[in-house]
């Protein structure tokens, strides 16, 4: 336990701060991208990971939290070895005690303490909280691109504007009728063949997935209600995409987590894609896909294009990785689902 500033204490998360830390981050962030900031996903997010509980300092003033540092645990792979690593996530200061350096100082014990268990630090802040990141050592990798395929061209072209306003789509969310994640990661023999079949070559740092990673992730969210579809062949499963529909500004977008198929496969990362924008019922599809893999070629073909932003990936290396180098953007293979804000 640390003494800072006399009145503030920095101390891990322990039991019995659940609820109490779920107000302060009402109080400092609202209800949450959406709408509920319940135990239930917090304990999904942070205690339920299969890479273990996120690493969590609390800043307690009074006998109450009035800051939250949270780092969410992740395992990257680079060809045949892992890489422990956490995503910097839900930072959050009591609004009446902002302006005290909290969160300098949860960030800067929280990198010490970690320094034996991480060989990296990631995340992809947004345009406010760049600076302050920068300001305290961490470097920008680059921007990880995002693609889009519009479904409705005029639609997207009169709404995209609107994505960064508080605004609610202009129709009602589209009915979805495919199955949901969980369904579809059923067979465990199924998907641990598809995962083989697409991890057998990459050497790039890329998540450590396997069906328990997946499961966690995309069926038992609570929430987020990632549906699926499956591309079946003679021989079994041949693909799966797993998407979720979401609103942005006054437009309806299907963000594409996972497209799974092997190393080489781009008719089938071409069909499930196809089935997505043509059955979803957005008005656009968003992906991310690591450079020349079959799905980042698939979605060419599809004729979808380069969003003019992208996610600003920002890494801070603790120990150990230098091969493949972490701050080269071409080191990493990435798919949405990682980088996505939950």
């Amino acid at each position: 336990m640390n003494r800072v500033q006399s009145s503030i204490v920095i101390r891990p998360w322990r039991d019995g701060d659940l609820s109490p830390v779920l107000d302060l981050l009402r109080a400092a962030l609202g209800e949450g991208a959406e709408g509920s900031r319940s135990s239930a996903f917090f304990r999904w997010k942070h205690l339920e990971n299969p890479f273990g509980p996120s690493f969590m300092l609390v800043a307690e003033a009074d006998g109450q939290p009035i800051g939250l540092r949270a780092f969410m645990r992740w395992r990257f792979r680079a060809g045949g070895r892992t890489i422990p690593a956490v995503r910097a996530v839900d930072t959050a200061t009591h609004p009446d005690h902002q302006g005290r350096g909290i969160f300098s100082l949860l960030t800067r014990q929280a990198i010490e303490m970690l320094n034996d268990e991480a060989e990296l630090v990631f995340n992809t802040p947004n345009e406010k909280s760049l600076p302050g990141y920068l300001k305290m050592g961490w470097r920008t990798v680059g921007r990880i691109p995002i693609v889009i395929g519009a479904h409705r061209p005029l639609r997207v072209a009169r709404g995209i504007r609107s994505i960064r306003d508080s605004v609610t789509p202009s129709r009602p969310k589209p009915e979805q009728r495919f199955e949901t994640a969980a369904e579809a990661l059923a067979d465990p023999d199924a998907i641990h063949r598809l995962l083989t079949t697409r991890n057998a070559k990459e050497e790039r740092i890329a998540t450590d997935d396997s069906l328990e990673y997946l499961r966690w992730r995309y069926a038992t969210a609570p929430f987020l209600d990632y549906r699926a579809l499956r591309d079946e062949g003679p021989d079994g499963l041949r693909g799966l995409a797993i998407f979720r529909l979401r609103p942005r500004g006054r437009l309806w977008e299907c963000t594409v987590a996972e497209l799974i198929v092997g190393d080489a496969d781009i008719p089938t990362a071409g069909r499930l894609l196809r089935g997505i924008r043509k059955l979803a019922g957005a008005d656009h599809v968003a992906a991310s896909f690591p450079a020349r893999s079959a799905q980042a070629s698939a979605a060419r073909l599809r004729g979808f294009l380069r969003s003019p932003g992208g996610l600003t990936m920002v890494v801070n290396p603790l120990a150990g990785v230098t091969s493949p180098d972490p701050m080269a953007v071409s080191s990493w293979a990435l798919r949405l689902g990682d980088l996505e804000v939950f």
